[in-house]
């Protein structure tokens, strides 16, 4: 019988999970089968299609766990969709007329390859489904487990995946310092965007946690730094429809009283309307090789702070993003613990030739298993009747109905 053979990859956005997750397959298969080879390709799928690898040292395997303090990937990412051949070719992947799946399998297979995990969101774990199946299909036998992470919290049947928990923790941090800059000029207008394609998740929780972190402060009577200045006045998700005109008159009400208003705002929030008025004015939309609009061309951030700022009257508006500062941080204690409980079942289901995606699944009882490739998908929308959301609202004073 061949011997197994482990390579793993990280694909997609950012999340403070990656790093820990490689470190956390490392040290698992050097416990449980320390004899199994194990490689890591660069920078996702380009890495595969590239054959472009890193072979994991005996001295790697021993300092794994150092992985765990950093953030980012420390194999490499990128976003490449191995059924868009023509993405491939033009960016120098495959030649003209490959198959990038025909050349990714041919690739694992010359490697050697029986195991690959895969770490990113819902369009890595379909991408790879695909290949496991175009190997199926054509007689090679490859194992392939992932791991699901996305700060957006939004793959489907997962309850919570690997890195949002950290994202919704350091963002409230991040805009715990920027919500100071209320005190640098009369009626400012903050806003915070936060990031949140289709699933307002993120910027609820990281309303949530700064909520949390600021409730307990303790002010001086008198002085501009107060619970006024620390509050947030307005939240805006994808999932959520609102009244321009009633906010309007709401949070100028507020910017009269305080002097300040403070904003948040998921970088989904209006995106389809946003991008269907800039299309009726003749403008092209960037999109990636998975079809999605490029968000950061975008700007909802951006399109609040000038719709509002008129509105309200402000004197100084701003935008800061705590995306990148999130996405980038490592994994606190909460993601850690929810690492290595998905670690240790996608090495065990791997030894066990169990093909998936690890995570609690909310249609068997949030159970945590490895869930079939055919039930993963990205978008799932944040549920606004979470009684935690409802807290959160009520805290802000908001009303909102669902889009």
């Amino acid at each position: 019988m061949a011997k197994q053979k482990v390579a793993m990859l990280t694909a997609g956005g950012l999340a403070p999970c990656l790093s820990s997750a490689v470190g956390g397959l490392i040290q698992r298969y050097s416990d449980v089968a320390p004899d199994l080879d194990i490689i890591a390709y660069r920078s996702g799928y380009q890495g595969v299609l590239l054959a472009d690898r890193i072979e994991i040292t005996p001295g790697m395997r021993e300092r794994a766990h150092l992985l765990h303090r950093y953030g980012g990937s420390p194999i490499g990412n990128s976003r490449v969709k191995l059924t868009n051949a023509a993405d491939c070719v033009k960016r120098g992947l495959v030649k003209e007329g490959e198959n990038p799946l025909r050349v990714a399998a041919e690739r694992l297979a010359s490697d050697g390859v029986t195991i690959l995990h895969t770490i990113g969101g819902d369009d890595t774990n379909t991408t790879a489904a695909d290949l496991a199946a175009y190997l199926g299909a054509n007689g090679y036998d490859l194992t392939v487990v992932g791991l699901p992470k996305t700060v957006d919290n939004d793959v489907v049947p997962i309850r919570q995946s690997l890195g949002a928990w950290t994202a919704a923790e350091v963002g409230a941090h991040f805009f715990d310092n920027v919500g100071n800059e209320q005190t640098a000029a009369p009626r400012t207008l903050v806003i915070h965007e936060v990031m949140g394609r289709s699933c307002g998740w993120l910027t609820a929780a990281t309303a949530r946690a700064y909520i949390q972190k600021t409730s307990a402060n303790e002010y001086v009577e008198g002085f501009m730094m107060n619970a006024a200045m620390k509050s947030i006045d307005g939240l805006y998700l994808p999932e959520m429809a609102f009244d321009m005109e009633a906010e309007a008159d709401r949070l100028k009400a507020i910017m009269e009283k305080t002097g300040q208003v403070t904003l948040f705002v998921s970088e989904g929030a209006g995106l389809d309307a946003i991008v269907a008025e800039r299309e009726a004015a003749g403008e092209t939309i960037k999109r990636d090789a998975f079809g999605h609009v490029k968000i950061d061309t975008i700007n909802v951030g951006n399109w609040f702070q000038k719709q509002f700022a008129t509105l309200l009257g402000a004197e100084r508006s701003m935008v800061q993003k705590s995306g990148y500062f999130a996405r980038s941080a490592p994994a606190n204690g909460e993601d850690l613990r929810l690492i290595q409980g998905m670690v240790d079942l996608a090495v065990e289901s791997a030894l066990n030739k169990v093909s998936g995606v690890t995570g609690h699944d909310e249609g068997q009882g949030c159970k945590l298993r490895t869930i079939e490739f055919p039930r993963i998908k990205g978008g799932k929308p944040f549920d606004l009747s979470s009684p935690w959301f409802a807290e959160v609202m009520d805290h802000i004073g908001q009303k909102y109905a669902q889009s």
